[in-house]
Parts: C-alpha cells; structure tokens; sequence
C-alpha cells in the first residue's frame, strides 16, 4: 500500500466503524478488518487510503491487551502510514486493570517515539473537552463526565474523575501534559512545541476550529509515523484537512439493497439502548428478551432459537436483546445465574458476548436474513467473529458513529451481508427502524 494516510486500531468494534465513517464521509476509501490482515489479504485492497483494525482491547485487562496489540503495531510500523491512532470511546472509559489506556501508551512506546498526543473530545457528537475536563452530551444536555448519568454508572469501567489527565495518570508513569482552548487561542503553531514537552498531551476541543488546530498540529509533525491516542474526533479532524490537500480515491460503488427483513442482536444496557429499544417495538419489531438462566447452556439452545428465527419469518423485524437499559432487573438475575455458576465478575461480558455471537449465527444460518445489526461494542466483535467476517466498507451513513457497511467473511453465506454496529451511547432514538429502511 503505497502513500496510506492513516492506520487506526479501535479498542472495541462499534468504535471502530466510527472511526471508519468519519473517513468516509469525506471521501477517503477505508477498509475496517476485524483481525490482522495477512500479505494476501491486503493485496485485495490496494487502492485504499486508510486501514482500520477493529479489536476488543476496550474489554480486556493488560496482559490480553498486550498479546492482541503487539501484532497490531508491527504490522503498522510495516506499513508505515503518516499516522496511527489508537482509538478509543469518546466518554474515555477505561480502568487500571479494563481497558487501560495508560497500559496501552506504555506498551506503544516500544514502537513509536516522540509526545503522544491525546484528542478525545468529538464536538459533532457532542463530547468536549475544556482545561483537560471532559464533557458529553445525554438527550439535551452537556453532563461533566464523572456526573454524566450513563458514563458515572458505566457497569465495567464508571467515569468518576472528569479531569482526563488524572484517569490517565492512575494508569501510566509516562508525564501528561495539556493543551487548553486558551493555549490555541494565544499561541502561534510553531510555538506549540514548547507547550507539549511532556509524554502524553492532552488536547482540548470545544469547536471545530479546534479540531483543525489539532489536525494542523499532526499534520505538521516530523515524526513518522506520527502516534495519536483519541476519539474518532481524530479522524474528523484529520479527514476534513486531507479532502483540501489529497487526491481522493472512489470507492467501489457500494449501495443498501432493499430488504424486507433485520435481525437485532442487543447486548448493551446503556440508557441511550434503552430508548431506541422502546422505538423499535413501537416501530413494529418483536422483542425477545433471553432469560438469564439461557447464558448457562453449554450448547446451543436450538428449541429456543427455532422460536425466535419462526417469530423472524413471520414478522421480519426482530430484536433479541439481553436487557432494556440500565435498571432492568435481569441484568442483577443474569449476574447472580452466571456468579453462582463459577462465572468471574470481570468474565461476565466477555460470557454474555461469546453466547450471543454463537445464537447469531445460528439465527442466521437458519434464516434468510440478510441485514443485521449488533448494539454493544463487546458483543458485535464477539458477533462478527462467529461470522467469519474479516472486513467491513461503509455503505451509508444512519447515525453519526453508526454506519451500515457491507461485510467480508470467509464464509460464503455471510460475505456480503449488510451489517450495523452500534455502541450503547450512539444511533438516535431510531435507529434500527432506519437501518431496516436503509435503501428503500
């Protein structure tokens, strides 16, 4: 691949078409793998200007991080782009031993140099960052991260410090640094350098300008490949300046068929899940909930499954979800079933994501479905990985953050297939009442 833009790995899969979809939206040719692409694989891609890998590190303590990561970064070295972005939810979650985005700088230090800057603030979305506090918005209002009502109750990693430097530091040594809206409004470009002297730097983000300062800011970097840590904010950013400046590359006349049935797998508690499920059942789709005690079979619950792909053909608009928000009481049944059992606390995603992967493809292989969406960033890689899909293009915007694409598997019955991931906190109250419309 000869003059690649950018590489990006996403620490959990919804993320990942985000980040994807920002390049897209202007123009630039991007192809999402869901693991490492061999020689031959990447062969099959020549013509695109940015690569994405969609992983799970979000999900995963250090040690699981280390051994999916390390083979990420040697590959991207090996491809050597202008840059290569960590990407990370826009809400910052992440722990000391979940997800730790201070693991991953240090472990990234072992193949890049210089400062790494940090972009996590998403202004189109809605996220904002001011002094080094971060910011997001729920329904109509800008919440303070550690007051935010889904983050400050996130069920694997709450938010409860606002100030992004100080997270980051309860999980790295490395020094943080901050770029403040004052700094960019008071300093030259040029002088900036004498502002990130630290080993990570923090950039701040409360409007677009912003953002082009920092794209402006990368973009003038001799470091190569250039580092960053961040949101899809990055990628928005770094899209908008490139359209100016790069010869774009036409994508492969991909378009939404028409169809007449969707599958909904729902594996995300958050309140914004929540909303859009309560929409979809007025919007007309059948709504199956799993009982608790199905997470324990050790096979596939075929007599349970044959009930939900009949209710499929005879309704076509189906979700199969495991919880209606963040108080519903089967997530407490569903923890005590699966504890009780021998399950570990920190192993009951990961549990819930493998099953519900495992059920999806028997839905699908026993059913003519050709469209399918996946709430839950956990889940749609644990999904997609049953599938046997290897890569994912755009093929138009429902959602800012929540593409449907068009899939790539090994497996013949899945190769092609239209697919939407979508995390808990992003889609619109709609959502999967417009991805069933998508193409109509």
């Amino acid at each position: 691949m000869q003059n690649l833009l950018i590489s990006f790995y996403g620490d959990d899969f919804t993320g990942s078409t985000d980040a994807m979809e920002a390049l897209h939206r202007f123009g630039l040719r991007t192809i999402l793998f869901l693991e490492v692409p061999s020689e031959e694989r990447l062969q099959e891609f020549q013509d695109v200007q940015c690569v994405g890998i969609a992983g799970t590190a979000r999900a995963k303590k250090k040690e699981e991080i280390e051994k999916e990561l390390k083979p990420v970064w040697r590959l991207f070295q090996k491809l050597h782009p202008q840059i290569v972005h960590y990407k990370i939810c826009s809400t910052f979650d992440s722990s000391l031993e979940i997800g730790s985005i201070g693991f991953v700088s240090d472990l990234a230090r072992e193949y890049f140099s210089g400062t790494f800057p940090v972009l996590v603030a998403t202004p189109d979305l809605g996220r904002f960052t001011v002094f080094g506090d971060h910011f997001a918005k729920f329904q109509d209002s800008v919440y303070r991260l550690d007051r935010h009502p889904v983050m400050s109750k996130h069920p694997v990693t709450p938010m409860h410090e606002a100030s992004l430097a100080r997270h980051l530091q309860q999980q790295t040594n490395q020094t943080i640094g901050n770029v403040t809206v004052l700094d960019m409004e008071y300093e030259e470009e040029a002088s900036l350098s004498s502002l990130q002297e630290d080993d990570i730097t923090i950039f701040d983000a409360l409007e677009n300008k912003h953002m082009h300062y920092f794209a402006n800011y990368l973009l003038t970097q001799s470091e190569r490949p250039q580092f960053v840590i961040g949101s899809s904010g990055v990628e928005f950013a770094l899209a908008e300046q490139w359209r100016h400046t790069t010869e774009l590359v036409a994508s492969e006349e991909l378009q939404p068929q028409s169809t007449e049935q969707i599958l909904v797998i729902s594996g995300s508690v958050s309140a914004v899940t929540e909303q859009q499920l309560e929409e979809a059942e007025a919007s007309g789709f059948h709504m199956i909930q799993v009982p608790p005690k199905l997470f324990l079979e050790n096979n596939i619950p075929t007599d349970f499954l044959d009930d939900v792909l009949h209710v499929l053909n005879q309704n076509s608009k189906v979700v199969l979800y495991s919880a209606r928000g963040v108080n519903d009481i089967s997530i407490q049944q569903t923890k005590d079933v699966l504890l009780n059992n021998g399950i570990a606390s920190d192993d009951i995603g990961i549990h819930i994501g493998k099953k519900l992967g495992e059920w999806t493809k028997y839905l699908m292989d026993n059913s003519n479905t050709n469209r399918l969406v996946v709430s839950g960033g956990d889940t749609s890689g644990f999904v997609t990985s049953q599938l046997s899909i290897y890569g994912l293009e755009v093929l138009t915007s429902i959602a800012p953050g929540a593409p449907l694409c068009h899939a790539y598997s090994e497996d013949e019955r899945f190769n092609g297939i239209e697919v939407a991931l979508k995390s808990g906190q992003l889609g619109g109250q709609y959502f999967f009442e417009n991805v069933f419309l998508a193409g109509k």
